[in-house]
């Protein structure tokens, strides 16, 4: 069996490439990257060797103010996922995962923990449809950002992670396909380091959350 972090780039290409329609008959999209998860371990976490530098991005937070990813999250751990509030499963369940094992942290390593849900689906999502949801999908804390697609879209690539604008299917139903990886950024470097697929847990993070606030490798 080969070592994870000597498939992580592979992953990563496959991740670029594999989108997720979140509840649409496309959804087996996304099996290669569950496939290739399998093959590695059974932990959750892959350690990239090549890290990912934190995007250039600049959008709207949700109380309508500017944020700028980089000087905002900059040596603070911070988990960055894009996704959208319609999405009926992963989207939801990857927010509420994270969500529980942020419960279960120390208020003062809560303080320090940046979670950041981009938007995919900038047209609807708004600041105030973001805010909403995360109240009831993550957490009140979790910054949702929104902003012109195109600039969402170059960000996710910067992590390698794919998106396309969301369209509408024959019955009506929009749908966004995304790439549906959590990037976790260390506070050391500010790199994105260690990687984590939908099929991730709550005790998976609730497990790796306190390395991860250190920049350790989980």
């Amino acid at each position: 069996m080969l070592k994870k972090n000597a498939l992580a780039v592979a992953l990563v290409a496959t991740a670029a490439l594999t989108l997720s329609a979140c509840g649409s008959d496309k959804a087996d999209s996304s099996k290669p990257v569950t496939d290739v998860s399998a093959d590695m371990n059974t932990k959750a976490a892959t350690v990239l060797d090549k890290p990912f530098k934190k995007p250039n991005l600049v959008l709207t937070d949700t109380h309508g103010k500017k944020y700028d990813l980089r000087e905002q999250t900059k040596g603070k751990p911070t988990l960055i996922y894009f996704g959208y509030t319609k999405c009926p499963d992963v989207c939801p369940l990857t927010m509420s995962n994270i969500a529980i094992a942020y419960k279960k942290l120390p208020q003062a390593d809560r303080d320090k923990l940046q979670v950041v849900f981009v938007t995919t689906d900038p047209e609807r999502d708004t600041p105030e449809a973001l805010g909403k949801w995360l109240k009831g999908a993550g957490d009140p804390t979790f910054t949702g950002l929104s902003g012109d697609f195109p600039t969402i879209q170059a960000g996710a690539r910067q992590l390698g992670i794919g998106i396309d604008a969301p369209k509408k299917d024959k019955d009506g139903t929009v749908v966004s396909m995304h790439g549906a990886q959590v990037i976790a950024f260390s506070p050391k470097t500010d790199a994105g380091y260690v990687l984590y697929g939908e099929d991730t847990t709550a005790d998976d993070y609730t497990k790796d959350l306190p390395k991860l606030l250190k920049g350790e490798s989980p």
